[in-house]
């Protein structure tokens, strides 16, 4: 499973980065990921998950160095946190939750409701709202913009679709990862073996149903973007 001495493999298997589904729920496309099967759950190689990780560390670096947009997605509830954590300490958009239809396909219409979302704060932090508006007409307005950000928060400030879109669990955000297809956005995926590999532009095959993991994992992708996006300010 491992390559001796390599910190990367050593650290993915701590956060317990080799362990997949069973058997029975494998993707025939992740066959050459799986190295073993133990107590009818199949071990994930993590030689190859190095590799692919490596392969997506510096994609994402790339894309960092040339300012570009990455979104993170996961509605997976033991990835939310970390996934928005991640984002805004990139100060990139994220779907923490449930996938948005739309969000990349039909981004014209996703754009007036950020737009909205925006309109509304404003007038709220500026007490235009108190100005203008009524109690009733400002509970209503504060109560929109509640449902806005409740559904859009991590995609305040987007302009335009992303450049690149890191997924976990690219079966269970299949919509996502369809919408990022149909527009040419290219797709970090972050997944187990129930997923078919080629849904990622750049898989990296490991366990996303792991807090431990997936937070391991974005931690990595992260810091290779920021070292891209810093050293193009010193440059």
């Amino acid at each position: 499973m491992a390559v001796k001495g390599s910190e990367t493999v050593e650290a993915l298997a701590t956060s317990g980065a080799h362990f997949a589904h069973v058997k029975s729920k494998r993707h025939p496309s992740m066959k050459k990921f799986i190295f073993g099967t133990k107590n009818k759950v199949d071990l994930i190689d993590l030689s190859l998950t190095e590799e692919l990780l490596a392969a997506a560390k510096s994609t994402i670096e790339r894309y960092g160095a040339e300012g570009k947009i990455v979104m993170f997605v996961a509605g997976k509830r033991e990835a939310v946190k970390v996934t928005k954590t991640i984002a805004e300490s990139l100060a990139m958009p994220y779907v923490a939750g449930r996938w948005l239809g739309g969000t990349i396909t039909n981004f014209s219409e996703i754009k007036k409701r950020i737009n909205r979302m925006a309109d509304l704060e404003s007038m709220r932090e500026s007490g235009e709202l108190e100005k203008k508006y009524k109690k009733l007409e400002r509970l209503m307005l504060s109560r929109e913009e509640d449902r806005l950000k409740e559904r859009m928060g991590g995609l305040a400030g987007l302009s335009k679709i992303p450049d690149l879109v890191v997924v976990v669990d690219t079966k269970a955000e299949s919509i996502a990862v369809a919408e990022a297809k149909a527009k040419g956005v290219p797709v970090i995926g972050i997944m187990s073996s129930d997923c078919d590999v080629k849904d990622a532009t750049y898989p990296i095959v490991a366990n996303d149903a792991s807090v431990k993991t997936v937070t391991h994992i974005l931690e990595e992708l992260a810091a290779s973007y920021k070292k891209g996006r810093d050293g193009t300010k010193e440059a």
